[in-house]
């Protein structure tokens, strides 16, 4: 039986959106198929567009939404692709910079409002940069409302010229893995003798092996650990291009640091650390951070972007850059169990104050409703 769209408790019945990404990075694409599921069960039409392989990773149409399948940004058929998808939809919603100028590109010559969430800051150095300066401005422009998941964001794209720009809230879906299958103990111990971290502490860090991670200030670091006792092991989850470089560092220098490329039990990881850490230049609303409050670890990261924000006063933070500061709070943190327990109560507390899956669509919601309804001529 074909199910009866339900009318929307913000106005329009069957209202139909164009959720846009580009290759999605995971807090994107999480979120995209977040908001997906509760727009569809407030009786709103989503159709995805995105490569088919996000589908695959985010199961967009189990969410119930549409899902077409839009070339990567270096495929010429893409924006020709993207605006067959978008004929007739009453708002389209792009998320991240790419995707965003590929939605202002399909909606050449239409009415159609946009709406753009930046979820992290593009990043880029050299000529490079100004290109994305250069897309910045083109997209904030063109959009009806900008929504940024940090201040830092919505500061930025006020700047660049948007002419509506606001603070989003962006909820953490579903963590990534989960540590209830079987009994949490067991289960850390076992997550521990896996990497090799049995009988020391366990460090994880997680995400791209790119250089605006500040990895390579992570290895820094760990010369000062090395002499503990026992030697902690720094554990890195995620792939990228930095790989042969890191590792080769890693084993000429004798670090205690292990690569295991991407995972997808990042929960259990978590949940199996002493310290979580986030050694990055840059990070808006980062994902690991709120793994690492909900996992109730404690967290040493950078005072960069949005984590002093995201954080407040549950986590040790450091300066970007700078090795001896990274180290010394590890080994203070990791010789001093109260401090690590007050940590891990604030972040709890902290956790408790952001924003909930349902609040997010709430306020999405309320943006489409402003842009969609009719207006009344006095």
């Amino acid at each position: 039986m074909t199910p009866v769209s339900s009318p929307s408790p913000h106005g329009q019945l069957s209202l139909r959106t164009v959720q846009v990404l580009g290759g999605g990075n995971a807090g994107s694409s999480a979120h995209v198929r977040s908001l997906t599921s509760g727009l569809v069960a407030r009786g709103v039409r989503v159709t995805v567009c995105a490569p088919a392989e996000a589908d695959r990773a985010y199961d967009f149409t189990g969410a119930g939404a549409e899902h077409v399948h839009i070339p990567r940004s270096s495929d010429p058929g893409s924006v020709a692709a993207l605006r067959a998808a978008c004929t007739d939809a009453d708002l389209v919603h792009a998320h991240g910079l790419h995707a965003s100028f590929r939605a202002v590109l399909a909606l050449s010559g239409r009415q159609t409002p946009l709406v753009v969430t930046w979820h992290d800051r593009a990043y880029a150095e050299g000529a490079r940069a100004h290109f994305v300066r250069l897309l910045e401005r083109r997209v904030v422009k063109a959009a009806s409302v900008v929504l940024g998941s940090t201040s830092v964001l919505v500061d930025r794209a006020r700047r660049t010229g948007a002419r509506d720009a606001r603070l989003a809230a962006v909820a953490l879906p579903g963590s990534r893995g989960t540590v209830e299958r079987e009994d949490p103990d067991r289960l850390r111990a076992k997550v521990r003798a896996e990497l090799g971290a049995t009988g020391r502490p366990l460090l994880m860090a997680v995400g791209a092996l790119e250089r605006h991670r500040g990895y390579e200030t992570l290895l820094d670091a760990t010369h000062a650990w090395c002499r503990l006792d026992p030697v902690p092991l720094v554990v890195v989850a995620g792939e990228g291009p930095l790989r042969a470089v890191l590792q080769s560092r890693i084993e000429e220098e004798g670090l205690p640091v292990r690569l295991i490329g991407r995972r997808e039990d990042i929960g259990e990881l978590l949940a199996a650390a002493d310290l979580a850490l986030l050694p990055s230049r840059w990070e808006a609303r980062s994902v690991l951070a709120q793994e690492a409050f909900h996992a109730r670890v404690p967290l040493v990261a950078t005072a960069v972007g949005g984590i002093p924000e995201l954080v407040g006063d549950a986590a040790e933070l450091v300066p970007y850059g700078e090795s001896k500061a990274l180290a010394d709070a590890v080994v203070r943190l990791l010789g001093d169990l109260e401090r690590r327990e007050l940590l891990v109560e604030r972040g709890v507390r902290q956790a408790a104050t952001w924003p909930t899956e349902d609040e997010t669509v709430a306020q999405v919601l309320s943006v489409y409703d402003e842009l969609t309804q009719p207006r009344t001529l006095l």
